[in-house]
C-alpha cells in the first residue's frame, strides 16, 4: 500500500520527542520541593504569646526585631547588638521609607531587654511599631 499507517509498520520513523523523562525529572523535583518547604522556616525561632485580636495586614518586605529567650536580637535574621538597634532601623527606615517596624519577643525573653528594644526603636523615630503574637482562643 502506498501511503498511509502500513508506512510505520514497515520501520518508518516517528519524529517527535519523548516526554516521558521530562515528566520523570518534573515529579522528582515537586516531590522534593513538597518535603523540603515545610522543613524550611523564615526567621528566628520565638515562641510568640498567645492575644486575641485581629490580624495586621503586613507588608511583603517587612522589618522585623526579634528577642529571643537567650537575650540575642535579631534583624530579620540578622544578629545584631540590642545597643545600636535603634540607629540601624533609623538608617533602614530612611532609605525604605516604611515607618513601621514589629517586635517578635519570646515568652521566656526578659520583659526588661524587649521594653529595652522598643524604646530603642521608638528614640530612633519608630512611629508604628506592632507587636507578633500567637492567635489566641476566642
Amino acid at each position: 500500500m502506498a501511503g498511509g499507517m502500513d508506512d510505520f509498520s514497515e520501520g518508518g520513523t516517528v519524529a517527535g520527542i519523548n516526554v516521558t523523562p521530562l515528566v520523570d525529572v518534573m515529579l522528582v523535583l515537586l516531590v522534593i520541593f513538597m518535603v523540603t518547604a515545610p522543613i524550611i522556616q523564615q526567621g528566628v525561632d520565638v515562641e510568640l504569646p498567645q492575644a486575641t485580636g485581629n490580624q495586621l495586614q503586613g507588608d511583603d518586605v517587612a522589618l522585623v526585631v526579634s528577642v529571643t529567650n537567650d537575650g540575642k536580637v535579631y534583624l530579620n535574621d540578622t544578629v545584631t547588638d540590642a545597643a545600636k538597634i535603634g540607629k540601624t532601623v533609623a538608617a533602614i527606615l530612611q532609605e525604605k521609607h516604611q515607618q513601621i517596624v514589629y517586635v517578635r519577643g519570646d515568652t521566656r525573653a526578659d520583659y526588661g531587654m524587649v521594653v529595652q528594644v522598643i524604646s530603642s526603636l521608638k528614640s530612633a523615630g519608630v512611629d508604628k511599631l506592632g507587636l507578633i503574637t500567637q492567635p489566641g482562643e476566642s
